[in-house]
């Protein structure tokens, strides 16, 4: 699937560099043509204006009047006289030119920059003769952005896609999970039934009866974690709980499997209750993921401090350890699937931990802060 993913991404990239570069060079063609057809435009405009003011009388002007009116509202253009001095303009914004005073002289630096100035010399004198600034019309100045828009469309459609894609591996990827933890459930759920079974018939043999006791903890443990890898694949009820409660009995669970140079330290801030919606057993698995890492990453000997604090809309759960820390390339890492800096395991606990605060308690689970060396923080927030 993630090479699937990753050939999709090598396709719509190609095909978006060939999108984006036709664009641009066929732009640049039609600009081009469009430009030298403005030029030839100006300059028939020009000859035409001249024929007007020195033609006879009875010279037929059709044509130059038709060339005139053809350029009206198209292609800017400023006159000046050999002083380079503005005697007239057309095509410009005339409440612009009304209100400021330098707009002319704005304008007609602007088109020098873009185009070489057409001349006209007076053929009676020589030394007389006028210049003609033009500018972009509407028409190029759109063609000039539309490269820029279509890369902003080709953009969107490859954040689009990419999304999409992402989307799809996400959720294959969640089927894949809850199918195994299905799976898990269901292959557990044989031998447990039968252990049940025998953990009854040695009830009946009086020399059993320490030893009871301890194997009934284990098959009930055996018969919780089948039920929270059942509960993964479907969509668990929430029922209200004291969080306090609990934590304690997670603790008190994981202080028998952890060693007497572990410190636990629990701060409620006086509250002895609080409550929260939330699934029993899909919580509890997370909390004893969060103490299994931290007692992972402390090697036996350090401090781990819940801390759960009641705010006015919501609940929030930091879990410090002094253990070796995350690094900071890692932090972002901690909850993908797979991924695991132990040399055993499969690195699915974080990742399932995320999936039942986030998806099935509409929480949050995060790294609040960590440093290698010194220790780490995750902070659960559930809504009130």
């Amino acid at each position: 699937m993630f090479q699937q993913i990753l050939n999709w991404r090598t396709s719509v990239a190609i095909v978006a560099i060939f999108i984006v570069s036709g664009t641009i060079v066929y732009s640049k063609y039609l600009a081009g043509k469009i430009s030298t057809e403005e030029r030839q435009k100006v300059e028939e405009w020009v000859e035409a204006g001249k024929f007007l003011i020195n033609s006879p009388a009875d010279a037929d002007t059709r044509l130059p009047y038709r060339i005139i009116e053809n350029n009206k509202d198209d292609v800017p253009i400023i006159e000046t006289n050999e002083k380079d001095s503005i005697t007239q303009s057309i095509n410009l914004d005339t409440n612009k030119t009304s209100k400021d005073k330098n707009y002319l002289e704005k304008k007609l630096k602007e088109f020098k920059s873009q185009n070489v100035p057409i001349t006209w010399v007076n053929p009676l004198d020589s030394s007389q003769h006028n210049l003609y600034y033009y500018g972009e019309s509407q028409l190029l100045k759109q063609l000039t952005y539309y490269p820029i828009v279509q890369l902003i469309i080709v953009g969107l459609f490859i954040i689009i896609t990419l999304l999409a894609l992402r989307s799809s591996y996400r959720s294959s990827q969640n089927q894949v999970w809850a199918g195994m933890a299905k799976e898990t459930a269901h292959q557990l759920g044989t031998p447990v039934s039968s252990l049940e079974g025998w953990v009854e018939m040695l009830k009946q043999i009086p020399a059993n009866e320490k030893i009871i006791p301890e194997l009934e903890k284990d098959v009930n443990r055996l018969q919780l974690v089948t039920d929270r890898f059942g509960k993964i694949g479907s969509k668990p009820r929430l029922e209200e709980k004291d969080l306090v409660k609990q934590i304690n009995s997670m603790v008190d669970y994981m202080k028998k499997r952890a060693s007497g140079r572990v410190n636990f330290f629990i701060q409620n801030h006086g509250k002895n209750k609080i409550t929260a919606k939330i699934s029993e057993p899909l919580f509890d698995w997370v909390i004893e993921n969060l103490l299994k890492n931290a007692l992972d990453s402390m090697e036996g000997k350090g401090n781990i401090t819940i801390d759960l604090h009641e705010l006015t809309k919501s609940i929030q759960i930091d879990i410090t350890d002094t253990g070796k820390g995350i690094t900071r390339q890692n932090q972002t890492k901690v909850f993908s699937p797979g991924f695991t800096t132990k040399k055993r395991g499969w690195g699915l606990g974080l990742s399932l931990s995320k999936r039942i605060i986030e998806q099935f308690h509409n929480g949050e689970i995060f790294v609040k802060n960590s440093e290698p060396g010194k220790g780490t923080t995750f902070r659960i927030v559930l809504k009130k």
